[in-house]
């Protein structure tokens, strides 16, 4: 996709912020029709998103990220949330001979032993397949918001994302938890029951664990690890 001009982006955004989130996935879908997609990794922002979308019936396309390593609660979730809509989430899996290579030269938990290395697994299993998801898209809807961590404060409802050449849209950026919660509430969206255990940002099941009071959202995503906490899908 062409870069769009500043005072486009500017335009769309200053126009997005206007709008409450259904508002806000139509008119992507509107300017965009057919080049809008949704990647979810069933947290409860994403389940927030995608129940607005299924329930606005719009034409924006559900996928997920296997990287073959997620928790059992988070496959059972991928199926209740396709039963609740009877509608598909696509399923993108990491390349085979790419995961044989890094687990045949590194071990299976190589994650461990570096930044560097961790990087490498969630490159392999995160952003590639990513690559294939998007392609043909432009715009990439996502599910950050600035509360999540200290990286997200600056970003906008929508920005130009210059790694992948799209439009990323955050439709919940400026929701804060409570906001969050009540959507979910109100509408009975299902949710994954590791959240009710302490899990806030769940992620792969060997690089996640619950988090205490206090503790950041994203303290529970490689705590081992004291740098940013970023897999490299959103740069």
């Amino acid at each position: 996709m062409p870069m769009p001009t500043v005072h486009d982006i500017e335009a769309l955004a200053a126009d997005l912020d206007t709008l409450d989130l259904t508002g806000r996935l139509r008119r992507v879908a509107e300017r965009f029709p057919g080049r809008v997609v949704f990647s979810t990794s069933l947290g409860q922002e994403d389940q927030v998103i995608t129940d607005a979308i299924w329930r606005a019936d719009l034409p924006i396309r559900v996928f997920t990220l296997d990287t073959g390593r997620l928790f059992e609660e988070t496959y059972a979730l991928i199926d209740a949330t396709r039963a609740r809509h009877g509608r598909p989430i696509e399923v993108f899996f990491p390349d085979t001979p790419e995961v044989e290579a890094l687990t045949g030269a590194r071990g299976h938990h190589s994650f461990r032993e570096s930044v560097e290395f961790r990087k490498e697994c969630c490159h392999i299993r995160k952003v590639r397949p990513l690559q294939r998801a998007l392609q043909g898209a432009e715009v990439w809807i996502t599910g950050l918001r600035r509360e999540q961590s200290a990286n997200r404060q600056t970003m906008r409802v929508i920005e130009w994302d210059e790694g992948y050449e799209l439009l990323k849209c955050n439709p919940l950026i400026d929701w804060d938890t409570d906001a969050m919660l009540r959507y979910l509430t109100a509408h009975d969206v299902p949710q994954n029951p590791l959240h009710a255990r302490g899990f806030v940002s769940i992620g792969c099941a060997p690089c996640t664990r619950a988090i205490a009071a206090g503790e950041d959202p994203r303290d529970g995503r490689w705590w081992w690890e004291t740098s940013k906490k970023e897999c490299g899908l959103h740069r």
